[in-house]
């Protein structure tokens, strides 16, 4: 019975992945590659490791088989999250069909902000800083 359900767990682990592999030909850009990928990603691998758990059915396999689930499930997600994040502050701009963003109004803001301080602190003039740690400064 568990090599059926090993089976089926393989046939869904390799369903994800392949619809994984279609999302990075099919989607516009960057942004939705990688969320497409991610997401299917981690749980065709999840499939795949559940059933290489019960498939050999030892405890020792089943926890290491378990362990690579849990850091997959933790990792990969919020790996895909920040390579995105960057890419949208640096790379490349969202496809012309996208009509959704979010995140584009946080970053404007934060531009602002960051431009307001640049500003202040050069119509500022030669102010004292604070010191900073003993090991910051000059060498004696």
């Amino acid at each position: 019975m568990s090599d059926f359900v090993a089976s089926a767990a393989i046939l869904v682990g390799a369903f994800f992945m392949f619809v994984a592999s279609m999302s990075l030909v099919r989607f516009p850009d960057l942004y939705t590659r990688m969320h497409g990928a991610t997401k299917a990603t981690t749980f065709g691998m999840g499939g795949i490791l559940i059933a290489t758990a019960l498939a050999f059915g030892t405890p020792d396999v089943a926890a290491q088989s378990m362990l690579a689930l849990v850091f997959l499930f933790l990792t990969a997600p919020v790996s895909g999250h920040l390579i995105s994040r960057a890419a949208y502050r640096k790379g490349p701009n969202l496809a012309p069909i996208t009509t959704v963003d979010d995140y584009g109004p946080y970053l404007d803001a934060e531009r602002a902000a960051a431009e307001e301080k640049a500003e202040e602190e050069s119509e500022g003039g030669e102010e004292e800083e604070a010191p900073g740690h003993p090991s910051a400064g000059p060498p004696p």
